[in-house]
């Protein structure tokens, strides 16, 4: 009986460390348009990863906003430019919509049960655009020229819905309540 327990122990050490090994990091990604990613962070919550390129000459930043999400769900990423979480934030939304094709824009988030329309940020966002594949969505974008410095607070966000071309309410709970943090881009 020892035996036959130690080698079931043995078999899920090594299924785990096969399923740890194997797991998708920022480090490890491949975009499939060639892009290139001098930094990157897995975010804690949401199976998500943003990627990026601080260009100092010009203070904007190149980034990739990446999420596991299915077909009829969605993805969001926002700065915060006046505080943490995510009222205020300055968000880039991202989905399939009815026909099929990707939809990504910009959207303010000013309160709690935001229109998710598109709208203007309070600062430059441009090369906006995102692709979906393999049960991830990615958003890609220029943010800038960043004002205050290279350390921003950000908002990541999935929803498992759009009704009319519009993103449904998150959960509000759990990993979509803490899915918040700072980021520093010159120095990760």
């Amino acid at each position: 009986m020892a035996i036959t327990s130690r080698l079931i122990l043995l078999f899920l050490i090594h299924i785990s460390l096969f399923l740890n090994s194997s797991a998708q990091t920022c480090s490890n990604h491949t975009f499939s348009t060639n892009r290139v990613f001098s930094s990157c962070s897995d975010l804690p919550y949401l199976q998500a990863h943003i990627h990026w390129n601080y260009i100092p000459s010009t203070r904007r930043v190149q980034i990739a906003y990446r999420a596991t999400q299915t077909s009829t769900g969605w993805i969001a990423w926002a700065i915060n430019p006046t505080g943490t979480g995510m009222v205020g934030s300055q968000a880039i939304v991202a989905f399939l919509n009815s026909n099929g094709s990707t939809t990504v824009y910009p959207t303010p988030i000013s309160s709690y049960n935001p229109s998710m329309q598109p709208g203007a940020l309070s600062f430059k966002v441009s090369n906006i655009s995102a692709e979906y594949s393999d049960n991830e969505m990615t958003i890609f974008a220029v943010v800038g020229p960043l004002n205050n410095g290279t350390t921003i607070d950000h908002v990541w966000q999935t929803g498992n819905s759009v009704s009319n071309n519009i993103p449904q309410m998150h959960a509000t709970s759990g990993p979509n309540v803490q899915s918040m943090g700072r980021l520093d881009f010159l120095s990760g």
